[in-house]
């Protein structure tokens, strides 16, 4: 694999007459971590969504974990890519228990069907929860969790099966002040985790960005607008173009802002 975890090359996505993706060029490695940016349907669902092998593309190639996905078999490929975000939110029954949604990744479900867990699973499911502060629910059914109290509890279940790839589609919207700062930080953790598999990050806001994060990808209209260590990428012209008007970035250490300039 040597390295490489995720390559698009010229990826394409049409539904009907519309280009949800245009050409796009993108390659993470095993140690980096990813934020893609971009206003409402720019394509940043669909791009985290192709990676996750869950959307086709129409053309181009894409590799994940060193297999074309062309040629792959994608059910074996699955475990290997940990995914939390609203698709997978949706399909969970509201009377799923936490302990066992988490618990379920590993075996490619989501919830319990008549399965009985080892001591292992079950050691593993709650010592994620509790990382991700949600340790104290692990018995409550999903239908009754709060909207952060789920973004936790599907990113823990997205770590269940120790996968190679993280992919996490706008884990903060939604939160108020108290649980974003609080998200962040637990993604800074991960992404200081030199075990961590290679993260990347969907979100429309540049103040989202976790410290420790090292790339971005900016998307406008389906096509990528760049790509590359933040530092040269979270530029106000870069920004601007991304978003549709004059912007001004600044860097306070490792948190990024930007506002209307």
């Amino acid at each position: 694999m040597d390295g490489q975890v995720l390559r698009m090359s010229g990826v394409m996505v049409r539904r009907g007459d519309a280009e949800l993706l245009r050409d796009v060029e993108w390659t993470v490695e095993e140690d980096e971590r990813w934020v893609v940016l971009g206003p409402n349907g720019a394509g940043k669902t669909t791009l985290l969504s192709v990676a996750a092998t869950q959307t086709a593309a129409t053309s181009g190639e894409v590799s994940v974990l060193g297999e074309p996905l062309a040629a792959a078999d994608i059910g074996e490929l699955r475990p290997l890519i940990g995914f939390a975000g609203a698709a997978v939110a949706n399909r969970v029954p509201d009377s799923s228990v936490v302990l066992d949604l988490v618990i379920s990744a590993s075996y490619g479900y989501l919830g319990r069907f008549g399965e009985e867990y080892g001591t292992p699973d079950l050691s593993r499911a709650r010592a994620l929860l509790t990382a991700w502060g949600v340790g104290a629910l692990a018995e409550r059914r999903f239908g009754s969790l709060s909207e952060g109290e789920r973004k936790r509890v599907l990113i823990a279940r997205s770590l269940m099966a120790d996968p190679e790839l993280l992919l996490l589609d706008e884990p903060a919207a939604g939160l108020d002040l108290g649980g974003r700062e609080d998200l962040l930080r637990r993604l800074a953790n991960l992404a200081g985790d030199i075990d961590a598999p290679a993260l990347v990050v969907v979100s429309h806001h540049v103040e989202e960005i976790p410290p420790g994060f090292t790339h971005g990808l900016l998307i406008r209209e389906g096509a990528v607008v760049a790509a590359g260590p933040l530092e040269q990428v979270m530029t106000g012209e870069n920004l601007g173009e991304t978003f549709g008007l004059p912007v001004k970035v600044e860097r306070a250490g490792e948190r990024w802002s930007a506002r209307s300039a």
